[in-house]
């Protein structure tokens, strides 16, 4: 059995005694998502909160459409700092990594030699010198120190901390909560310093949900309670609440944002999954020789079931033929029907294409390939150019 068989899957509870937790790390708010109620999963050896007792998937997705949501992320930060850290970096990723410049951030993914995904994540260049690479669920960590090796760069681990707060009032709190308010020419993709009740701390304008939004990032030196209390305070009057990986999950999967490890994988290259646009012709980097010699052409798409909830790992067919499988799946509160991310053997489907697809229930279901984001389709909304809050 498996946790994809859409009856069970298994979580983090919280219980006394002490043991075989020693490889898994709480994030500092940890003691502030207690008496919510939370449910965690294990993601870069981190707690992330999948869901909370204290209100409804469907709750959390509309905060985030209607208010301002917070997720404290699994995600994990590595930092690169040397005379060599550009150089290592642009070797690691298959974009170049040159053109971010200091004060803004950069996509980055990482492949094996044969072209196979390692994992995506944001790249901050907060110096010349000093990069911060807050990477997805993967095995990046270790890559890196091994093709360091005669190169000037230390690869260390921060111990920083990122959260999320996402959704059409997340910059007017920033403005309320940000000692000298919003700062200046924070476009989407920047990332200033900024004090919050006397602290420094690093923000950018980036997120997981194509929603308006930013994240900020807890290092170790940081009073994480006070900067907590004084984020809650500034956010009251904008609805802001804490939320989980659930209700993220719809939104992501409408805007067609990807997960590490399911939507792609080691077995998917770059031009598998869409992100074809993330390799540069440059000098050199990991995978490029493979890379140059891939397929191209899209075979992740976008579906919609108007009857039936996607399950992950279901069955895609085609004209009754196998034809891949679903790497995620959920009920869409705004769209009113199921949606989710589908991997095929076929390339470059036509929009419309009728499929059927394994669904929750434990049936096949009628459903429809469709292009990616689901809507807002020239990203108005997460660069905040449009005002627009759906309704419930």
């Amino acid at each position: 059995m498996r946790s994809s068989d859409g009856k069970t899957r298994d979580l983090v509870t919280t219980m006394p005694g002490a043991g075989w937790d020693y490889a898994q790390t709480r994030h500092p708010y940890f003691a502030i998502e207690a008496p919510k109620g939370p449910h965690y999963c294990v993601y870069n050896r981190r707690h992330m909160a999948v869901c909370f007792d204290d209100h409804s998937t469907e709750d959390g997705y509309w905060r985030l459409r209607q208010k301002a949501a917070v997720l404290h992320t699994g995600e994990f930060p590595v930092q690169f700092k040397g005379p060599d850290a550009e150089k290592l970096l642009n070797k690691l990723f298959t974009k170049d990594i040159t053109k971010v410049k200091v004060g803004r951030c950069g996509y980055g993914v990482a492949c094996y030699h044969d072209g196979g995904i390692i994992v995506d994540g944001i790249l901050l260049r907060l110096e010349r010198e000093l990069f911060w690479y807050a990477q997805a669920d993967g095995d990046f960590y270790s890559w890196a120190r091994a093709h360091a090796v005669g190169m000037d760069v230390e690869i260390s681990d921060p111990e920083v901390f990122v959260s999320q707060v996402q959704g059409p009032n997340s910059l007017k709190m920033l403005e309320a909560a940000a000692d000298d308010g919003l700062p200046e020419k924070f476009a989407y993709f920047a990332m200033k310093k900024v004090r919050f009740g006397g602290q420094e701390v690093a923000i950018t304008r980036t997120g997981y949900t194509n929603e308006l939004g930013w994240e900020f990032y807890t290092e170790a030196h940081h009073d994480a309670e006070a900067l907590w209390a004084h984020l809650t305070a500034a956010g009251a009057e904008f609805g802001m609440e804490i939320f989980g990986l659930d209700a993220m999950n719809i939104r992501r999967i409408e805007a067609g944002i990807l997960n590490a490890g399911s939507d792609f994988d080691h077995t998917t290259t770059p031009y598998d999954v869409g992100l074809g646009w993330c390799v540069d012709d440059k000098d050199d980097f990991i995978g490029m020789e493979a890379l140059k010699k891939a397929p191209r052409g899209n075979r992740l798409y976008g579906v919609k079931c108007p009857t039936g909830e996607p399950l992950i790992s279901g069955s895609v067919e085609i004209e009754g033929a196998k034809a891949g499988h679903v790497t995620a799946g959920a009920t869409s509160p705004y769209l009113k029907c199921g949606v989710g991310i589908v991997r095929l053997e076929q390339r470059d489907l036509p929009e419309g294409t009728k499929v059927s697809i394994g669904c929750a229930d434990g049936t096949m279901h009628a459903a429809e390939l469709v292009q990616m984001p689901m809507y807002d389709k020239e990203g108005l909304v997460q660069r905040g150019k449009s005002a627009e809050i759906p309704k419930r």
